[in-house]
């Protein structure tokens, strides 16, 4: 007697049995062109996610950090940030004490242009993942040679033994009622500086 997943495989077998083998399976997300200005579209796109943008030149990134931090009087950060900030929280705190923090201050693996995402690997200067998802504020530094065009062009760079966590623009949920919510499960607020050659 044969299950019915066995059935199911043999109807998949017999219906592509006549199709012919140079068929073109391959998925048009691959081949769809690299926009012209990569680092203009994820700027674009990560403000339609009502993230802050702010883009600065190399010389300038720590003054582009303390305008984004505002008035947030205490910020964490990764040990290995490569960015000074006065007065910074290490980040192996505990979750309660994350939670009584105001902002974390992180740098990015990868910038995706085409969906605004911000992926962190947890690698130098981006601290573990608790860091990032406690805080009410996160300042997330890119520079723009770490923009790419599209998901599998970050896959591709992406080494996938390492955690991850994808960003698309401040912590929000909607209820049955479409009410949004924001900072439910992540910061309230995004805000990206992005990086420049000097």
């Amino acid at each position: 007697m044969s299950s019915a997943r066995e059935e199911i495989l043999a109807s998949i077998r017999s219906a592509l049995a006549d199709a012919p083998p140079d068929v073109d399976v391959s998925r048009g997300y691959r081949d769809v062109p690299a926009p012209a200005d990569l680092v203009e579209l994820f700027a674009e796109r990560v403000a339609d996610y009502r993230a802050t943008v702010t883009r600065c030149a190399h010389a300038d990134v720590a003054g582009a950090i303390r305008a984004a931090l505002g008035d947030a009087c205490r910020v964490v950060v990764p040990g290995d940030l490569p960015y000074p900030i006065d007065d910074a929280l290490d980040d192996d705190l505990s979750a309660s004490e994350l939670d009584t923090v105001d902002a974390v201050v992180t740098t990015a693996a990868i910038g995706i242009a085409i969906t605004g995402t911000i992926v962190l690997d947890h690698g130098p200067g981006q601290g573990r993942r608790a860091v990032s998802l406690v805080p009410d504020r996160h300042v997330c530094v890119i520079r723009t040679d770490q923009i790419v065009a599209g998901v599998p062009d970050a896959i591709a760079r992406l080494d996938p033994e390492r955690p991850q966590t994808w960003i698309s623009g401040p912590s929000a949920t909607s209820d049955i009622e479409l009410n949004r919510v924001e900072g439910v499960h992540g910061p309230r607020q995004l805000h990206v500086v992005v990086v420049h050659p000097d």
